[in-house]
């Protein structure tokens, strides 16, 4: 288990991360939200021993992080790699920076420049490669060591939807061979995705923490979809409800699912046929924008 206790951090009288806890089970993904300048990176610092922490602690299984020796695979949102060295030097450099052997090295550089479908760029300098491959090569070196602990920050950054679409499959694959991850991202879609926990701080605050689906579960409000139909749409016009278009349905923020059947059945009463409906809770994206702002 990865624990973080009261952790804070102060620059002069500048707070960057005030109190922060969280435990995080081996095997599962934690979402590290928030707006730049919310205190991610100076967390993120801290986990890798970057920085050292005003007050709290970082434990994996009970001991320190430093001590307890554990592998870790951190993926800057910046590009961090030699533009004057081939691709395959860096990767054998970083590889042996992390203890491996030459062997060891070399059978994952090409496991992964095949996984990755950019083993033709083996022997190019990595600046003469696109800002999408080098994305590629920046998470090679991620995951080249077979780390237990895989820390991402901004991962699909640079990428196609193609390739966007392999990386999504290569973190699943990391995650059902029981990896601990922490995701940052500003793109919420992919939070929710991977994600069983989040964590979103505001000013180096906790506004929310916890499993997900509890935090979904809990919320204050669910949202009613109901086929687009004109008939609809006068039905709720004339009853003062309040709806958005999205897309082929109107979407009717309720406070709860009772709230919703009660609409149903006015709707019924009338006779306002009805297609299709669902009930929704609120996204990521909707919690995070109201949390953080």
């Amino acid at each position: 288990m990865l624990e973080i206790k009261e952790l804070t951090k102060k620059y002069g009288d500048f707070l960057a991360v005030d109190n922060l806890s969280i435990s995080l089970q081996k095997g599962r993904v934690l979402g590290l939200l928030g707006r730049n300048g919310a205190g991610k990176t100076t967390t993120i610092k801290m986990l890798l021993g970057l920085r050292t922490p005003t007050n709290g602690s970082i434990l994996w299984d009970g001991k320190s992080i430093q001590q307890a020796g554990v592998s870790v695979g951190y993926l800057p949102e910046e590009r961090g790699l030699f533009s004057k060295t081939k691709v395959v030097d860096q990767l054998r450099y970083f590889g042996k920076l992390e203890g491996m052997t030459s062997r060891e090295v070399d059978d994952a550089i090409h496991y992964w420049l095949n996984r990755l479908e950019i083993s033709h760029y083996r022997n190019k300098k990595a600046g003469e490669l696109s800002k999408g491959n080098q994305q590629k090569i920046q998470i090679i070196v991620t995951l080249l060591h077979n780390p237990e602990l895989i820390i991402l920050d901004e991962p699909f950054s640079g990428l196609d939807p193609v390739n966007a679409e392999l990386l999504t499959h290569i973190l699943i694959e990391e995650i059902e061979k029981g990896k601990t991850v922490i995701l940052s991202s500003h793109r919420m879609e992919q939070v929710e995705a991977f994600c069983q926990q989040i964590c979103i701080l505001k000013n180096g605050e906790v506004v929310a923490a916890g499993d997900l689906n509890q935090i979904k579960a809990e919320y204050g409000y669910r949202h009613l979809m109901i086929n687009d139909h004109l008939e609809i749409k006068k039905w709720l016009q004339n009853h003062d409800v309040l709806f958005e278009q999205a897309q082929q349905f109107l979407k009717i923020r309720v406070e709860n699912e009772a709230r919703a059947i009660q609409l149903l059945n006015d709707l019924s009463k009338d006779k306002i046929s009805i297609r299709e409906f669902k009930l929704l809770e609120p996204t990521l994206n909707e919690i995070f924008i109201e949390r953080a702002k």
